[in-house]
């Protein structure tokens, strides 16, 4: 059993410290929001994850994890030291390491044996290095001489499936440089990882430069299915079927070709724009990095235009929009493409009726001052009396409505598909005029009725 502090307890740091305290180390989760702290410690979880709040509230009861404000109740007597903490972009998109320094400084002041400080952060190469200067100057300024090793760690956990990811882990990244750091973590994730062959070994900066190479990866990936469905469209090929083909080759594979209304989320844009900021600081130009973002962004606009042309004016029109959040299975509505939507259709004059499984009451945080906004009890209730359905977020719950009673609710049956979520010749069938996102337009200049 190790003795274990989390700094940070959002998706990253609580979901590491309570799959850590399910393997029987003792965690404490620190985080200087004391509001926070105080719902954690009433087991009111900050945000939705599946299996979180069972693995949170045994651990609880268990005596394994705990919550905490005060520094020198998480350091003292600790082995391993987590860094889950924001790094939030900058105005020219770089990363904003001021909270891991700061925590490093908070660190060395408190720690009074040797101690590993691990970064699960997503950060910019060289980010350990300056951690490593802020906790030797603390440390010079106590005056005193201790032990300790600063490693990467980063995370690759999915909103939505963090707590499998982190039970049962794809791989192990361990950026390490002394013997003792890296035999340290290897022993903490033997138990998610027995025959220790999804352990990888690697130098710090590696590390820290992989967790930016898998995230714009997967970026391009979207943007680029993004980008080749919107030329699909005005050929008149269907992507998903080309999707189907270019995924049987095992070269591709068929991971994160969807086309859709683009990414968002904590992730995905914030490392990409940290990503171009760290070639630009080096004088290294990134234009494929520059492309994914701008595609992006236009694939928002291109969804949202589709609309607006159908309507012609959308000012006094009802608009149901089917998913907030940035995918299913989370509450985190960062970035969402649902809220570009939102803004644009609110400016356009039109009125909304909007539904999400999970996220409506962080929905209505952020858009409760705007009387055109109704906040629907379902995507039945959202459905009713509107002119046309939007869905922006794949919840699998609206893959299984029952549109012939929706449609009988609706002024028109119109039907928006910004995942490609349902079959355009089954809702034709059933009398909705459908529009997906690469897919033949279904009536050449078709206008509202």
């Amino acid at each position: 059993m190790k003795k274990i502090a989390i700094i940070g307890t959002g998706y990253v740091g609580l979901v590491t410290g309570a799959c850590l305290a399910e393997m029987g180390n003792q965690v404490i989760c620190l985080d200087i929001d004391k509001e926070k702290i105080e719902s954690l410690r009433a087991l009111n979880l900050p945000f939705f994850e599946p299996g979180l709040e069972e693995l949170v509230v045994r651990a609880v009861e268990a005596e394994r994890l705990f919550f905490t404000d005060q520094y020198n109740e998480a350091i003292p007597g600790t082995d391993l030291c987590f860094l889950a903490l924001p790094t939030p972009s900058n105005e020219d998109g770089s990363c904003d390491l001021s909270y891991v320094l700061a925590a490093a400084e908070e660190i060395a002041a408190n720690m009074d044996n040797y101690l590993l400080i691990v970064n699960k952060s997503t950060v910019p190469i060289g980010t350990a290095e300056k951690v490593t200067e802020t906790l030797k100057k603390t440390l010079d300024e106590r005056g005193v001489t201790i032990a300790f090793d600063v490693a990467s760690n980063p995370e690759f956990l999915r909103e939505g499936n963090a707590v499998a990811d982190c039970l049962k882990p794809e791989r192990i990244l361990i950026g390490a440089k002394t013997t003792k750091a890296k035999e340290l973590l290897k022993e903490l994730y033997a138990p998610f990882c027995p025959q220790q062959d999804r352990i990888q070994i690697t130098d710090i900066r590696s590390a820290e430069f992989a967790k930016y190479a898998a995230n714009a990866m997967l970026a391009t990936r979207i943007s680029f299915m993004n980008n080749l469905a919107t030329l699909a469209e005005k050929l008149g090929v269907n992507i998903d079927e080309v999707r189907i083909a270019m995924g049987a080759d095992e070269r591709i594979g068929n991971k994160y070709l969807n086309a859709g209304i683009g990414f968002g989320g904590s992730c995905l844009p914030k490392d990409i724009r940290a990503l171009c900021a760290i070639g630009k600081k080096y004088g290294h130009p990134t234009p494929l990095f520059d492309s994914v973002l701008a595609i992006n962004e236009e694939q928002r606009n291109f969804f949202y235009e589709k609309i607006a042309r159908f309507f012609g004016s959308l000012s006094g029109k009802t608009l149901a929009i089917w998913g907030l959040s940035f995918k299913p299975n989370t509450d985190d509505m960062r970035e969402a493409p649902a809220l570009y939507l939102i803004q644009k259709f609110l400016e356009a004059g039109a009125h909304l009726r909007i539904y999400d499984p999970i996220a409506l009451p962080k929905a209505k945080i952020l858009l409760n001052r705007f009387d055109q906004v109704y906040f629907a009890s379902d995507e039945y209730d959202a459905a009713e009396n509107s002119d046309a359905i939007i869905l922006a977020t794949e919840w699998k719950q609206f893959q299984f409505a029952d549109f012939e009673k929706i449609g009988a609710s609706m002024n028109s049956k119109v039907f928006f598909d910004g995942r490609n979520q349902h079959s355009p010749d089954k809702m034709h069938k059933i009398g909705f005029i459908y529009f997906g996102i690469g897919q033949p337009d279904p009536i050449k200049e078709l206008v509202c009725p």
